[in-house]
């Protein structure tokens, strides 16, 4: 396994006041429209609970004997009340809807800005040891969980608050044994549900997780298709993505069994109330205490609450899984950055570019080491070229370099300047780096050459492509500059990336450059001309070069080799090779000649 790939990550503990102050930080900016919201629905149920009223003073009206012309205006009068009450309630919910709008809308989108924000800011570490495809499942899950949650608080929980209260208050005027019986029968309810919703909610974060995984394993083998069909592996990842979801639909038919069962004692519970209600009415009418008109108010009343009880267990369940959702981001933003800026850095200036390597050690997990007391100056202008064999630090070294890793000790100066006190943006804004397997956006060639200079003109943009050569390709496409790439560059050759990401140093023009074996995907014809292209490229340049084949750094001024994560010897290309066991020497007689004699084979990492 990669060394990268060993530094796990312990994720923080998330409660769900975590959560509460995570969604808060979106929705402060709107505070307002949600305060307004909820006094919009608290008004509208308060309304919604005196219409009844008024339907008990119809029935008491309709049953009293007397001048029907009488009892017709009084009832007349009573339907009045109950359009306008009706009007009024329909009122409150067209505000709160409006102000739902104004509130909700705009903090999903900074809600999912920040994530995005945080999530970009992690370390190289961090990705390497998540999937892509992942952190955006999470992203998403995350704002939808903020939606789920605000309107289940917001349209159903606080709606099923106020009814009750008010319920309850009504009812204690009329009669209080009958409120209290409403308010009993109400908190067994709740409490039977949110115990059992409490219980289920490892379930439900089990079930979150194991999507999450679905998703990963999804988008790891749809991107690596190709690698699939080369090594004839279809039937493999086939099962491999059947066990995962066979798991998934265990998971989610065991959850959604226990949901079976708590509608169950729903519904034993909506029977019970109704007849305890009613047949203590019945003998309070009996005995003259209330009306006929009381049988409706309570009948409405039941009807009501059992209608808004009876989503409970739903609601409970969407906000413990949009609490499980919300959890995973959580998580991530909790999470702090591995690699931060000091309180109160600089911007680097770069003006010679000097590197020095001074002291330095690094290690994956504070276990193994991978670097061991560097000490290396890299002069202004100077070339050097990084070798040895696989595992040899190599690739730390620049990674080290750009900060996507901190050094365990020791330290990194450009000009003098500790690169672990300067902004990392600046840092970077100083080097450039073609890497040996480069990434493409799917945006256009000339977004895409223009990436490290996005103001650039379109004729620094072909300037830079015809240095690269990328113009032999790029006038062959119907669209030309404006040809989009495709997912990570794929309508593209490797070659043709590479030329692309060779234009893009070339534009950017940093004082610093890092080569990765820059020429790999090329052929000869074509690496002949970026040879060329890259010569001009490094002229008053610092130039640091990851070297694979040693053909193409003969002429660099000092070639560093590095082997256990040790500079076990340095100088030119000359000079390492008339050195007598020279490890540099093995390595290109083994390029050179295709193998070594054994008594001189190299053990490579």
């Amino acid at each position: 396994m990669n060394q990268e790939l060993q530094k796990n990550i312990t994720y923080p503990k998330v409660s769900f006041l975590d959560v509460a102050r995570t969604f808060w930080g979106g929705i402060k900016p709107k505070k307002w429209w949600l305060f307004f919201l909820i006094l919009c629905a608290i008004g509208a149920n308060v309304v919604g609970i005196l219409v009844p009223v008024f339907y008990k003073k119809f029935f008491d009206v309709i049953t009293v004997t007397g001048n029907k012309d009488l009892i017709a205006q009084q009832l007349v009068a009573i339907i009045f009340y109950i359009l306008f009450l009706n009007f009024l309630q329909w009122i409150f919910y067209r505000l709160g809807t409006m102000a739902n709008i104004e509130y909700q809308i705009p903090t999903i989108a900074k809600l999912k800005q920040q994530s995005y924000d945080y999530v970009m800011e992690h370390s190289y570490n961090f990705f390497t040891n998540n999937f892509v495809g992942g952190l955006v499942q999470k992203v998403n899950r995350f704002t939808r969980s903020f939606e789920r949650l605000s309107d289940n608080l917001l349209w159903n929980l606080l709606p099923l608050a106020v009814k009750l209260i008010t319920i309850f208050i009504v009812v204690a005027f009329i009669n209080k044994w009958m409120a209290l019986i409403i308010l009993v029968w109400a908190l067994i309810f709740l409490l039977f549900n949110i115990t059992f919703s409490n219980w289920k909610l490892k379930y439900d974060i089990k079930v979150a997780q194991i999507d999450s995984k679905t998703t990963g394993y999804l988008a790891d083998t749809l991107s690596n298709q190709n690698t699939v069909s080369l090594f004839s592996a279809f039937k493999r990842e086939s099962l491999g993505f059947k066990d995962i979801t066979n798991k998934q639909a265990q998971m989610t038919k065991f959850t959604w069994t226990l949901d079976s069962f708590i509608e169950a004692g729903q519904a034993f519970l909506g029977i019970v109330i109704e007849f305890i209600l009613f047949f203590f009415a019945l003998k309070y009418w009996q005995q003259g205490l209330v009306t006929v008109g009381v049988f409706v108010l309570l009948q409405a009343y039941v009807i009501d609450l059992i209608h808004q009880l009876w989503g409970f267990t739903r609601i409970v369940r969407d906000i413990y899984q949009g609490y499980a959702d919300a959890k995973e981001m959580v998580e991530i933003i909790k999470l702090p950055h591995e690699i931060i800026d000091v309180p109160k850095a600089k911007k680097i200036i770069v003006k010679d570019g000097v590197v020095e390597f001074k002291n330095l050690n690094f290690s994956f997990n504070q276990t193994r080491k991978v670097l061991e007391d560097i000490n290396i100056v890299v002069k202004s202008g100077e070339r050097v070229a990084l070798i040895g064999p696989s595992g040899a630090g190599k690739t730390t070294f620049v990674k080290l370099l750009l900060r996507l890793y901190s050094s365990t000790s020791g330290q990194i100066l450009i000009d003098d300047q500790d690169i672990s006190k300067v902004t990392q943006d600046s840092l970077r804004e100083n080097i450039s780096m073609v890497p040996q397997d480069p990434i493409l956006f799917h945006r256009t060639l000339a977004e895409n050459i223009a990436y490290g200079k996005p103001n650039a003109s379109q004729k620094e943009i072909k300037i830079a492509a015809k240095l690269a050569h990328c113009d032999e390709f790029i006038k062959n496409l119907p669209l030309g500059f404006e040809t989009f790439v495709g997912e990570r560059g794929i309508k593209l050759s490797g070659g043709e990336r590479q030329r692309v990401a060779i234009a893009r140093a070339i534009l950017k023009n940093a004082p610093i450059l890092i080569l990765d074996e820059a020429t790999s995907s090329l052929d000869s014809h074509s690496e002949m001309l970026i040879q060329d292209a890259l010569n001009n490229l490094m002229k008053g340049k610092t130039t640091i070069v990851i070297a694979h084949r040693l053909s193409t750094i003969q002429k660099m001024d000092r070639i560093i080799v590095l082997d256990g994560g040790k500079i076990i010897e340095q100088g030119s290309h000359i000079q390492l090779l008339e050195k007598e066991n020279s490890l540099y020497k093995k390595l290109w007689t083994l390029q050179a000649g295709g193998f070594l004699p054994a008594s001189e084979e190299i053990d490579s990492e």
